[in-house]
């Protein structure tokens, strides 16, 4: 459970609140997550298992690379459940997340993520500067879907 550029003052490392990921877990049964909070490997050169959980940084570059390895892990029969800030208007919505996902939810009111502010302290209630979406890629089954 992890989220990490919720703010570009406080940088990367921002946790999913517990209670959003219980309940997508809960719906989607979770066996992986390609970048965890402090991560000690790098998701985006590994495989990942059948059902994902994906929160990643938020930062534009790093955040793209794990949406488009998503992609790649759908067309290997994979499901992937991001939590992405919206951004409908760019690139990356239009020419990935939209043709490719089975499914898109935007969730009312911003997400209140886990981590240290800029005095060092930890807060749960930092809201993120974008509203935020629940992308799901699974595979698809058949030419219709493609």
């Amino acid at each position: 459970m992890k989220n990490r550029d919720v703010s570009n003052k406080t940088g990367d490392d921002w946790s999913t609140p517990k209670s959003l990921y219980e309940k997508l877990n809960s719906e989607f049964g979770f066996d992986f997550d390609p970048c965890p909070l402090h991560a000690d490997f790098d998701g985006l050169s590994m495989e990942w298992g059948g059902v994902n959980f994906v929160n990643p940084p938020y930062t534009r570059s790093i955040k793209d690379a794990f949406v488009k390895r998503g992609v790649e892990m759908q067309k290997k029969g994979k499901t992937s459940v991001f939590l992405l800030p919206v951004s409908t208007s760019t690139e990356l919505f239009h020419k990935v997340i939209f043709p490719n996902a089975t499914e898109i939810r935007f969730l009312y009111k911003r997400v209140k993520f886990i981590g240290v502010n800029t005095k060092g302290e930890k807060v749960e209630n930092k809201t993120g500067q974008h509203d935020s979406m629940v992308v799901v890629f699974k595979p698809k089954t058949n030419e219709a879907d493609n």
